[in-house]
């Protein structure tokens, strides 16, 4: 399992969720599996990561055995998708006080602005696959 990706995400936000959808559709070969924070999934990854499984303020990505958050989560993951955004990562460059400040005023910033979900998004049967899942 050290080699998978996993995008957790806000399920109810609706910022977040247009993020798994420009995910989804800039990762055609499938490196990133999905799952919302809220989910059962979720929960062995963020008490090992030691978060709490109430933050819910973060994009995190789980890659090679480590969890990311913030604004180096939202590189990484760009790092890895189809197209010019890996170029994005030069953003890397930036202090990281300074990304993640910038970033934690957005998702600070994002129910007022983007709106929220009464209940977190379920997938498609055709992107099902893409979707953490504990059923065998």
């Amino acid at each position: 399992m050290n080699t998978e990706r996993i995008i957790f995400f806000d399920g109810v936000c609706n910022l977040c969720n247009g993020a798994v959808n420009f995910v989804i559709d800039r990762d055609k070969k499938g490196r990133f599996k999905l799952a919302a924070l809220q989910s059962e999934e979720a929960k062995p990854f963020l008490k090992g990561a030691g978060l709490d499984k109430d933050e819910l303020s973060t994009i995190l990505l789980y890659e090679d055995g480590k969890m990311y958050k913030k604004s180096t989560a939202a590189l990484r993951i760009a790092r890895n998708l189809d197209g010019l955004w890996p170029l994005l990562y030069v953003f890397m460059i930036v202090p990281r006080f300074i990304r993640d400040g910038v970033y934690s005023w957005i998702a600070k910033n994002r129910y007022k602005w983007f709106g929220k979900k009464d209940s977190c998004r379920m997938p498609t049967p055709d992107l099902k696959a893409r979707f953490l899942s504990t059923d065998s």
